[in-house]
């Protein structure tokens, strides 16, 4: 447990498309490249995506660059582990522990990188960045005493989020709602701020209750034992 050997949950809307993608530019890879190489790509992406959202400040287009950089990062991070599956080249515990320590700084960087963009409010994304790493946490607690390791939750997984946050910057630079704004605790929210604190709300509203039923199942499992 606690390995790429756990078994894998994917339920999202995208999973069977995506599979099959995946395992198709797996299979057209050139033989140099390595799950390790996609891997630091992944990361190179989220660079790619805070630089963007810096860059926006001056001119919206520069969210463009940005959202490359989540393809960026889903292709190396959805391809690495694949690469290796179809090559049969695992290394299930050193492939969980590189990819996984990686994914605690790129999601910080995603979303310190929305919330340096005029996209949403600072306190917003890290506000978000909070209910995203307790859903992450919990998943490798569950790895280890499930021996499942969750890559999604209920339809929505990492590339729903990806794709929600192009969306998005789709929406900022082509529509006039970033210009919107009302008061919310003292501070001015556009649209988008309020989206940002809905999706919060859900990722928080999701740990709570995932935590609920698997605290009835496992204490069923494991009872109370009296003295």
């Amino acid at each position: 447990m606690g390995k790429e050997t756990s078994e894998r949950i994917q339920t999202s809307l995208l999973n069977s498309a995506e599979k099959k993608a995946l395992v198709w530019l797996a299979a057209r890879q050139p033989r140099w490249m390595t799950s390790d190489m996609l891997t630091w790509f992944g990361v190179l992406g989220t660079v790619v995506y805070m630089v963007g959202g810096i860059l926006s400040n001056g001119n919206v287009l520069w969210l463009w660059l940005a959202s490359f950089g989540l393809v960026m990062h889903w292709y190396g991070d959805s391809l690495d582990g694949t690469l290796a599956r179809v090559r049969n080249t695992q290394r299930p515990v050193y492939g969980f522990f590189i990819d996984h320590s990686l994914d605690a700084v790129t999601t910080c960087m995603i979303f310190f990188g929305a919330g340096f963009s005029p996209l949403l409010r600072m306190d917003v994304a890290l506000a978000a960045l909070a209910g995203y790493l307790c859903l992450s946490i919990y998943t490798y607690v569950c790895t280890i005493v499930k021996g499942e390791f969750r890559l999604t939750y209920g339809k929505l997984g990492p590339t729903e989020f990806r794709l929600l946050l192009i969306l998005l910057n789709v929406l900022y630079m082509y529509t006039p709602w970033g210009e919107w704004h009302c008061e919310v605790l003292g501070g001015l929210w556009s649209a988008f701020d309020l989206v940002g604190a809905v999706v919060a709300v859900v990722l928080f509203v999701i740990f709570f209750a995932q935590f609920a039923a698997d605290r009835r199942a496992l204490s069923k499992q494991d009872p109370l034992k009296r003295s």
